[in-house]
């Protein structure tokens, strides 16, 4: 049987009952869509947190205070949330620590900051010049405050673009403008290049003060929330990891590591750890559309079987006149497989549509990849051959002597 004789064939009997194909290929179309629609959110969302991560800083090492041992057992606080942490080991870390380039202490706190009648809650944090380099920070206008400033305990602040807006509108220029912040005054000498992030994640709402400033007038004490250490390179972060861990230790007179007052994360380990999580989350994703497809596929078989059944005179006449087993198996399979590829081109486009829809209306940035289009047309391939080829079997099994007799 000729190529093209079965291409006629397979248009023939399809468009013989255009609403029931249509509906068959319709439940392929929902299947596909479906899978790279979903697909390509978690793969955005992965991106996106992958870049939010890397945005706070590159071959960052960060330390915070952890868990401390009361009366004789372990309780468990949050990361930050003890106060184990000092300035004095921020300083031990710059200076004996030969593969952290650039160290930079903080502490952070809300508080509520007015300017001119206005006000906002935003997050202060408490921090010295070198945050900029280890956390990726640009200044729009004005400068960052200088480590002189730092060390005089300056009343000076920083603001993100966030905050600036909310306390001065758009029109104003905030540098050289005063914020008080807990009632006391500041003057604004800079605002910072907008990096995006949004809640109590943005990293635009802030404000930078001087961290001997925030110790002096707001947190009352020499503790740190966390020290921020940028190591030479990403190779070394292990290794500076590992030094920074044998200082701590030392210097808090901790002879075990499993009662250690502070815990140390690295970038590389956060960005691996979110990414498997959202890779996680996009499998489930998959699995939950490929339940549609698997629905559709069901669908084509149902069709088929009732196209065996409606055409089995036709059947037994092509046997009769001579066509093989292989022939009729081959052109029913055709006439599946046909259905999902035309659901799949359908479903390919209107999944990139989707995709697009979503990211062009900011709802989350979507990544359509060529792997989760490939999976999708494979899958609607197979559930044509698979969901298909018991009809075409069927079909190719009937007895040309009975098949001739039915009604």
């Amino acid at each position: 049987m000729k190529i093209s004789d079965i291409i006629q064939e397979t248009y023939e009997a399809l468009s013989a009952n255009k609403a029931r194909s249509g509906l068959t290929i319709l439940g392929i179309v929902i299947g596909i869509s479906s899978v790279i629609a979903l697909v390509s959110i978690g793969q955005g969302a992965t991106g996106t947190i992958q870049a939010s991560i890397e945005s706070l800083g590159s071959n960052l090492i960060m330390i915070m205070p952890g868990s401390q041992r009361n009366f004789g057992y372990q309780a468990s606080s949050g990361r930050g949330s003890a106060q184990t942490l000092t300035l004095e080991d921020s300083n031990a870390i710059k200076e004996n620590v030969s593969l952290a380039e650039n160290v930079a202490p903080m502490t952070s706190g809300r508080y509520q900051i007015t300017a001119k009648g206005t006000n906002t809650n935003t997050q202060v944090i408490g921090t010295t010049a070198e945050y900029t380099i280890v956390k990726n920070i640009s200044i729009n206008q004005g400068t960052f405050f200088t480590d002189q400033q730092a060390g005089n305990a300056a009343k000076v602040a920083v603001i993100g673009p966030t905050t600036s807006e909310d306390l001065f509108g758009t029109d104003v220029n905030p540098v050289g403008q005063t914020i008080k912040i807990k009632g006391m005054i500041f003057n604004v000498i800079g605002t910072t290049v907008t990096k995006g992030g949004s809640g109590f994640n943005s990293q635009d709402d802030i404000i930078y003060i001087p961290i001997l400033t925030s110790q002096r007038y707001f947190t009352g004490n020499d503790r740190v929330s966390t020290i921020n250490v940028q190591a030479v390179d990403e190779q070394s972060m292990t290794e500076a990891q590992t030094e920074i861990t044998e200082l701590l230790l030392e210097r808090h007179k901790i002879s075990d590591a499993t009662f250690a007052d502070f815990s140390i994360m690295n970038q590389a380990d956060i960005v691996a750890s979110a990414s498997s999580v959202t890779s996680t989350l996009t499998m489930l994703l998959a699995a939950i559309a490929g339940i549609s497809l698997l629905v559709g596929g069901i669908g084509i078989m149902n069709m088929m079987l009732t196209t065996v059944t409606e055409r089995t005179r036709e059947i037994g006449l092509r046997k009769a006149i001579g066509a093989k087993k292989q022939d009729i198996t081959f052109q029913f399979l055709v006439e599946a497989t046909m259905l999902t590829f035309i659901g799949g081109v359908i479903g390919v486009i209107l999944g990139w549509l989707i995709s697009f829809g979503v990211t062009y209306f900011g709802i989350i940035q979507t990544q359509v990849s060529l792997s989760s289009v490939l999976l999708a047309f494979g899958v609607s391939a197979a559930i044509g051959i698979i969901f298909g080829y018991y009809p075409a079997r069927r079909a190719a099994s009937l007895n040309p002597i009975d098949a001739l007799r039915y009604e």
